[in-house]
């Protein structure tokens, strides 16, 4: 089976610029509101600063196979039912002759503080998967494979999250040794890669962007593994499967 993965490397460009485009704007509407010291934080919880990557998924979706799916990303059609909570919103529903063929989440992350974020996503991430397994093994979608599950988050790339993160204070018993010394964007690149090993997610990326250079589209992966195009191709041979099935 040929995937089609022609457009990618434009289209993540694309997407990138769109991440800081959408941020800016998003931050210069609540300064000019009165509001300065939200600023920051309205550009990072604005809600639309991933739909570039959304676009690029759906298109790829497209490119390989599932012209005629339902691509959902609306807040209040991409709802799911859960197992431990009634209902979980995500950020991206593919839904094809009535199945669920994928359910991706599209995060971000930007200075200054990468600690505490870093923590809450981590936990986020891996309820919401942990609920949506469940779900799927109570047969909550019906009888059909199981859907691709996505992570996919862009984080800003500058000192503060190439620095190591803070002491780790564990009094009791040692830490794994690959998180000893390890900035916050290793630390997510290692959550990814444990997110795939140990099959909670499908696949995931990790996107490093400083807020500069991603004007122009610049990104980085830190491994082959947890790059946009590894996620591309397993996303990509998941849909093309799907629609001929």
């Amino acid at each position: 089976m040929s995937l089609d993965l022609s457009h990618l490397d434009e289209c993540t460009d694309a997407a990138v610029r769109r991440f800081w485009a959408t941020r800016a704007q998003a931050s210069k509407r609540q300064q000019a509101s009165g509001n300065a010291d939200q600023g920051e934080r309205a550009g990072v919880t604005a809600g639309k600063n991933m739909d570039g990557f959304s676009t690029l998924l759906s298109e790829l979706a497209k490119a390989n196979g599932l012209t005629d799916a339902e691509v959902f990303t609306g807040r209040s059609i991409v709802t799911l039912p859960g197992y431990f909570r009634p209902t979980k919103n995500w950020d991206m529903l593919i839904v094809f002759k009535g199945k669920l063929v994928a359910a991706i989440e599209l995060k971000s992350q930007v200075g200054p503080s990468f600690g505490n974020n870093f923590n809450n996503r981590v936990e986020e991430a891996i309820g919401s998967a942990c609920d949506f397994l469940t779900a799927f093994r109570e047969g909550a979608f019906g009888d059909q494979p199981r859907p691709f599950l996505g992570w996919l988050i862009l984080v800003e790339d500058d000192s503060k999250s190439r620095a190591p993160g803070k002491h780790l204070n564990t009094p009791h018993f040692d830490v794994f040794p690959e998180f000893r010394n390890a900035s916050y964007l290793d630390r997510y690149e290692i959550l990814c890669r444990k997110l795939v090993l140990e099959n909670i997610y499908t696949q995931t990326a990790l996107i490093a962007s400083s807020r500069t250079d991603g004007q122009s589209g610049k990104h980085t992966s830190l491994s082959e593994a947890t790059s946009l195009r590894s996620f591309a191709a397993a996303f990509a041979g998941h849909v093309a499967a799907a629609a001929v099935s």
